[in-house]
């Protein structure tokens, strides 16, 4: 009986802290005629309305979609929401939720493809999607605002999320500082949109069964091709939840925050 209260007691603290650092995020939502993107926001400690900061978007993966506006700080959340990550590296960084009926990017899927990209082709002949138009729509707004450093605008994501950035980048080509795609793909035809001089970190683990490995491998060789300032991490062993490694790096935000257009 000590053990199952003890347990309990625990578990009750890890929900408390889980719900401490979410509140730190203002639910918000963007509303584009008759679509409503929900997001999250967290704004500097001090926040000091007349001030530019750097603006840091994180776009989720496939697990965390719906309509909850909760879900999508579950990876990375508590990285940015840290006092002293906070403190160091003041931005104001977004969370938007992607639906349940909705995806980041435009993806097809090939059942048959046998090859080291798994089944995934990321057709550009499309147009954008209704959940990545509103993320782009309210990524304007906010530079509208005047209180963002459009020097300093950075984006990320983490397996749908990844393939987002992607496709982010050369849907809105100049608008970005920097990225950050982890365990993600895109189409390397599209790198020579956005790719020359641009600096952007990838991420994937090699044992990746969900997103092959291959899909990083791959833009990362027409980033080269294209000029870009690429960097690679690929973790020998780990599975598709590389995010945890790259939340992890030690320089990924110093490395981030040093870029600027």
């Amino acid at each position: 009986m000590h053990k199952i209260l003890t347990t309990l007691f625990w578990l009750l603290l890890m929900n408390n802290l889980q719900a401490q650092f979410q509140q730190l995020y203002e639910k918000k939502e963007y509303i584009n005629g008759n679509d409503t993107l929900r997001y999250r926001i967290l704004y500097p400690i001090n926040y000091n309305a007349d001030k530019k900061y750097p603006l840091i978007v994180l776009l989720h993966g496939s697990g965390e979609r719906g309509d909850n506006n909760e879900a999508q700080l579950t990876h990375g959340g508590k990285l940015f929401a840290d006092s002293a990550i906070r403190q160091q590296f003041p931005a104001i960084v977004i969370f938007p939720q992607c639906p349940n009926t909705d995806f980041w990017s435009r993806i097809r899927r090939e059942p048959h493809k046998k090859d080291s990209l798994g089944q995934f082709s990321f057709p550009s002949d499309l147009p954008i999607g209704k959940s990545l138009d509103l993320v782009s729509r309210l990524l304007d707004s906010l530079v509208a605002t005047g209180r963002v450093n459009t020097k300093k605008i950075y984006l990320g994501g983490l397996s749908m999320g990844g393939m987002g950035t992607f496709e982010l980048l050369w849907r809105k080509p100049k608008f970005f500082a920097a990225a950050f795609p982890i365990c993600g793909g895109g189409d390397p035809q599209k790198v020579t949109v956005y790719g020359k001089k641009f600096p952007i970190w990838l991420f994937h683990g090699d044992n990746d069964q969900a997103v092959p490995v291959g899909n990083s491998r791959l833009m990362n060789n027409a980033l080269k091709a294209a000029g870009a300032k690429v960097k690679y991490s690929e973790y020998p062993g780990v599975g598709h939840d590389s995010w945890n490694n790259a939340f992890a790096e030690p320089e990924l935000l110093p490395w981030l925050f040093k870029q600027k257009k």
